[in-house]
């Protein structure tokens, strides 16, 4: 992983860094391992004034990403019969804790809170592409999905862009340590908020 997490953060020295930064943020939203805000913080920091157009290409390729998440589950995971394809078997075996038993926690979770699972992954540190691909398999609203995909991705790349971009290269130690938590926290108060105002409504 320290390599990947290296050689990914070369591209960002390199001509081919916005083009690099879309794919890896489309990949990521269905099968890499590696999160694209690594990229997008290097990429920001060696042109702070293009940090928002940076957060912008990260999030069409996320986007983009989930939405070839959301097909893979939706044609590709079940047979006929209700059984994992060889696909899904596949994914179970190279994704980190992707796992039978985590998928059908995540379909609960679907049968619940459908736009709220997607935006909490979308804007914390949780795989998003565990639930990009469990969006598809459970046949969840697909417009939805992109709405609460884009808000989610675009409000996580653009605040990180933002920072960078106000605060320059002394941020960067604070976003690699703190950034998840943080996330995290925001996505708890403002859950929390909504679901205070419907009890009371």
């Amino acid at each position: 992983m320290k390599k990947i997490y290296h050689w990914i953060l070369h591209w960002a020295d390199t001509r081919w860094g916005v083009l690099a930064l879309f794919l890896m943020a489309f990949a990521e939203s269905s099968f890499f391992p590696v999160p694209p805000d690594v990229l997008l913080i290097a990429c920001c920091l060696g042109c702070t004034v293009k940090s928002f157009r940076y957060a912008t290409v990260c999030t069409a390729g996320s986007v983009l990403g989930a939405m070839g998440g959301y097909a893979l589950g939706y044609f590709l995971w079940l047979t006929a019969g209700g059984e994992f394809t060889g696909v899904a078997n596949f994914f179970f075996d190279i994704i980190p804790g992707f796992t039978p038993d985590r998928y059908l926690e995540i379909r609960q979770l679907y049968n619940d809170h459908n736009f709220w699972v997607i935006f909490t992954a979308g804007f914390t540190p949780i795989p998003y592409k565990l639930f990009t691909i469990a969006g598809g398999v459970f046949k969840i609203n697909f417009a939805m999905f992109v709405v609460a995909s884009v808000i989610s991705r675009g409000l996580r790349f653009l605040l990180i862009a933002w920072l960078i971009w106000r605060f320059g290269s002394p941020i960067k130690a604070f976003i690699e340590k703190y950034f998840n938590w943080l996330a995290i926290a925001f996505t708890v108060l403002l859950i929390g908020s909504f679901s205070i105002v419907k009890y009371i409504g």
